[in-house]
């Protein structure tokens, strides 16, 4: 699966933390998921002027194989719309793909954050399996950790399931590494299994956590269809704002596309039911629950 093979990039200056209610405008969001996940397939022209007229002023660019003859356009696109490029998917191994996004990447100057996903296996049952697979991690991710830092940039390990999604282990594997320039991102839309220590696993992670990638969810979404929902449309939803907000972090949030229905679309009903949850997050009543435009996946 292409996912377990990719590194995401993002870089955002951290909010203060006694600013909670910063942590939800648009100046903090990043649109994410909306290159491959676009049922109108925009180009990057379009899809920069998109990302504007939305209000967003961060993007995390993923791609596929055919995306990367146009990255350069990309970029081009992002500065003329004044969109800063926070992330990209970037190999898990240095491979070709790898090399022309350090070159391409280092030629504009660009630093950034490598979010690296893997699966990484089912949970281990020895201590000793455990110790083995944490360092044949370390081992994987140490060189492109040295050749993001020669470039100025950090790298953030993202949850997408199995065994490297499990924050305990992300947090040994950076305790092996000894390298100061990688984290972790947080996916909510991995995170079903987490529901019920979400705010327990945020406290170890916080040292570590360079993003959050926001979700609507409901408990075992992901075993009934209902994965990744518009936020709002989730039950969970106010109580895990509520404990990201409470946390007191205070990096960049995430906004995903992610599913194959117009990106616009998706991005709007993700900032409605943001504008919806936000309020009360301060203990003001709720209005309508908007409704979405677009839906599941």
């Amino acid at each position: 699966m292409r996912f377990a093979l990719l590194v995401l990039l993002v870089v955002i200056s951290p909010l203060s933390a006694a600013d909670p209610a910063a942590l939800f405008e648009r100046k903090n969001l990043v649109a994410w998921c909306i290159v491959p996940f676009d049922g109108k397939h925009r180009g990057p022209d379009e899809r920069a002027a998109m990302m504007k007229k939305l209000g967003f002023q961060h993007y995390a660019y993923d791609w596929r194989d055919q995306h990367l003859p146009s990255f350069e356009k990309e970029l081009a696109a992002l500065e003329r719309e004044g969109i800063k490029l926070d992330a990209v998917w970037f190999p898990a191994s240095l491979d070709k793909n790898a090399k022309f996004f350090l070159e391409t990447l280092e030629k504009h100057k660009i630093q950034t954050q490598f979010w690296v996903t893997m699966n990484g296996g089912s949970v281990t049952t020895t201590p000793e399996e455990q110790a083995k697979r944490v360092k044949q991690h370390a081992d994987s991710l140490r060189p492109i950790a040295e050749a993001a830092g020669k470039i100025g940039c950090t790298v953030g390990l993202y949850n997408h399931g199995g065994w490297f999604g499990e924050p305990e282990n992300q947090i040994a594997i950076i305790d092996t590494l000894k390298l100061k320039n990688v984290g972790i991102v947080y996916n909510l839309h991995h995170g079903h299994d987490h529901l019920v220590r979400f705010p327990q696993l945020l406290k170890v992670m916080k040292p570590h956590l360079y993003a959050v990638n926001l979700n609507g969810t409901v408990k075992g979404g992901d075993k009934v269809g209902q994965k990744i929902l518009p936020l709002g449309q989730g039950a969970e939803d106010l109580r895990l704002l509520k404990a990201i907000q409470d946390s007191g972090y205070a990096g960049p949030i995430g906004i995903i596309g992610h599913t194959d229905d117009d990106a616009e679309e998706r991005l709007r009903d993700n900032l409605d039911g943001l504008d919806w949850l936000v309020p009360q997050l301060a203990g003001k009543p709720a209005g309508p629950k908007p409704p979405p435009r677009t839906g599941k996946k």
